[in-house]
């Protein structure tokens, strides 16, 4: 934006008002407006108030960077994650900007391609700004290598990720906890013949929600055979592709436990069209709570929800004590909830 200077023959582009235009105003030295905008030094609380004043009037914004530099901190640390479609990095990010927003700190992020030489560019990148903490985050919970700071000092705080370092911090779901609520759920409505079908068995938090099936079935005494727990992809076309089957070596299961909400509503779609009815026939549950998979399917998804967004709250909560010099370690597993919707429960009379 620009206006005529003196004369209307130049324009004079306006510029953001500085310490010296603040002292100006006030009438006093440039030494004396800091003193009192910062709150230091022996001022008369009149001198101080008028220096305060003038810079609201001007609308004055202390040059952040050179603060930071004379307190010998940045106020500032980085979120790095793996995760490729971000979609659970914005409820993550939302947790972590809550925290660091409380405590006036602003948060770089940036995502990893999964490539080593990647991954060090921007960890170098990060710390070149003198970051003073990092969260990071893998695409899956297993125990991987911790991230390089080098020499740096930073404190690192992993969130939905484990590592091989014991001294690390790493905050995750309970993934077994949440497998037990969708699991518990499906036999407190009723059903009995209950089927499991989720991701690739090689990963942690699919072994920990088979697991947790089993476990809920056992307490029930209801029957758990082996083909009733199919491990696959975390697709919808998986989903679509082994309901069928499935249903054909044993059509009398009655609910259906899906490892994630992609899985849970390929596995619908699939039913819909063998003209079986979600949920009357046939319960489904699925896990993440992803709104724009589970709210747009027909009927809505119940689903096992993370909540990310605490875990993210809480891995910040925890970096800015690390960062304060209190030392954490250890794993940290946070509760998942169970939001119910219709393809769970059977209907009413005259519903």
């Amino acid at each position: 934006m620009t206006t005529n200077g003196p004369g209307g023959d130049a324009p004079a582009i306006l510029r953001r008002p500085t310490i010296h235009d603040v002292a100006r105003r006030a009438g006093v030295t440039v030494g004396t407006a800091s003193k009192a905008l910062n709150g230091r030094g022996s001022l008369r609380e009149e001198t101080r108030e008028r220096v305060r004043s003038a810079a609201r009037e001007m609308d004055f914004r202390p040059n952040e960077l050179m603060l930071s530099l004379q307190r010998g901190r940045t106020f500032t640390v980085g979120f790095v994650t793996e995760d490729p479609e971000e979609r659970f990095t914005m409820p993550l990010l939302s947790g972590i900007e809550s925290a660091l927003g409380e405590a006036r700190v602003l948060v770089y992020f940036a995502r990893l391609t999964g490539e080593p030489d990647q991954e060090r560019q921007v960890i170098d990148a990060l710390l070149s700004k003198r970051i003073e903490g990092l969260v990071y985050s893998r695409t899956r919970i297993d125990a991987g290598p911790p991230v390089s700071v080098g020499s740096y000092p930073t404190p690192v705080v992993y969130v939905d990720t484990l590592v091989t370092d014991p001294d690390s911090l790493s905050v995750i779901p309970d993934d077994f906890q949440g497998g037990r609520l969708a699991t518990q759920h499906l036999v407190d409505q009723g059903r009995t013949r209950i089927a499991h079908l989720t991701g690739p068995g090689d990963w942690l938090s699919t072994r920990l929600r088979a697991e947790a099936t089993r476990q809920v079935l056992a307490e029930a005494r209801l029957d758990c055979p082996a083909h009733r727990l199919v491990f696959g992809e975390w697709t919808e076309m998986f989903g679509f592709d082994a309901i069928a089957p499935l249903l054909d070596r044993d059509p009398d299961i009655d609910a259906l436990f899906a490892g994630n909400d992609r899985i849970a509503r390929g596995a619908m779609d699939r039913l819909a069209r063998l003209g079986v009815r979600v949920p009357e026939d046939i319960a489904v549950v699925g896990f993440d709570n992803l709104r724009m998979v589970v709210e747009q399917a027909h009927p809505p998804i119940t689903s096992v929800d993370m909540n990310l967004a605490d875990l993210g709250r809480v891995a910040v909560e925890h970096l800015l004590a690390m960062i304060a010099g209190e030392p954490r370690s250890g794993v940290i597993r946070l509760p998942c909830s169970l939001v119910v919707r219709a393809s769970s429960v059977r209907p009413m009379p005259g519903q």
